[in-house]
């Protein structure tokens, strides 16, 4: 089966090949055009997906956008059977999609209709849900509203970080992908629709959102120190830089919300009911360091008060 594959360029994978299975040829990688990188933004920094294309001679496409005419043209070009698409990041146009015999296919990270959008593994963990999963499901031209192919469910532990989960997910996910694809190859999958009345939406991240509020319960704040650890980090503002916390549990102690209770090996932090310990803080423009380090270079202290 001839395969089109599209991925982020965050998309980590040592060999397409072996992530798709025997039976399966890559026709092209599609990713997103290389980054700028360097002091002066004047070199192309080549992403994960295209260098694991490039190891296996895969060819590599990646358009500006993918529902450009000329882009259409390349990919019916290459004939392919079906597409896989993993976090590509765009809303594919439905003659995009409808290019392979067999349509397209995408490996998103929640029980689906919940959390459809580009943040379900932080949002998961931010509702404070107990299981989330990876759903196979044939695309259509919404924002993962497609019918679904295969489902696998996962619990959330309790002090489980997005970094952490989202490695999870990826694993499972790659399972989940190969069964469903061994499904449509050997003995066919009805396709089951989505209930689009429980559908929940699980939309990107903004700046604003990743900042703490202090005034909240200890565990809501925990929650979303974990879900950002380790990107984009949950900041707050500590003597009037920003500060990225991590390591979060919630600990019985109490005080005006936003201050700095203990400074030591942990940082404990009031909120508006209990108070949150983390291990780790990034100080503006600085690398992620022990909450001690930070506290030994007195950047902060007990008494402080973190807004």
């Amino acid at each position: 089966m001839r395969v089109l594959f599209y991925g982020t360029p965050d998309f980590a994978v040592p060999s397409l090949r072996a992530l798709l299975g025997e039976g399966f040829d890559v026709a092209a990688a599609v990713t997103r055009p290389d980054k700028p990188t360097g002091r002066h933004r004047s070199q192309a920094r080549p992403s994960a997906i295209k260098i694991a294309a490039a190891a296996e001679d895969v060819p590599v496409l990646q358009p500006e956008r993918p529902g450009a005419p000329e882009f259409l043209e390349a990919a019916r070009g290459l004939a392919p059977d079906l597409a896989i698409v993993v976090a590509y990041g765009h809303i594919l146009p439905q003659a995009l999609l409808d290019v392979p015999r067999l349509g397209s296919v995408n490996v998103h990270a929640s029980l689906l209709p919940a959390l459809r959008g580009a943040a379900p593994i932080q949002r998961a963990i931010l509702e404070g849900r107990a299981e989330t999963g990876i759903t196979i499901m044939r695309m259509d031209a919404g924002m993962d509203t497609g019918p679904i192919l295969h489902q696998v469910a996962t619990p959330i532990a309790p002090d489980e970080t997005g970094g952490e989960l989202s490695a999870r997910l990826a694993e499972l996910g790659a399972e989940a992908l190969i069964e469903a694809l061994t499904l449509m190859e050997e003995t066919g999958v009805e396709p089951r629709p989505q209930d689009h009345a429980r559908a929940t939406l699980a939309p990107k991240i903004s700046r604003e959102e990743e900042r703490l509020d202090w005034t909240g319960p200890a565990q809501v704040v925990a929650r979303k120190i974990r879900a950002f650890d380790p990107r984009p980090g949950a900041w707050t503002s500590c003597r009037s830089r920003d500060l990225k916390l991590f390591g979060a549990a919630v600990v019985p102690e109490s005080g005006e919300p936003g201050l700095v209770l203990a400074a030591g090996d942990a940082l404990h932090v009031a909120c508006g009911t209990d108070a949150v310990t983390v291990t780790e803080v990034q100080p503006a423009g600085r690398a992620r360091m022990a909450a001690r380090a930070f506290v030994n270079g007195r950047g902060v202290a007990a008494g402080d008060r973190l807004s």
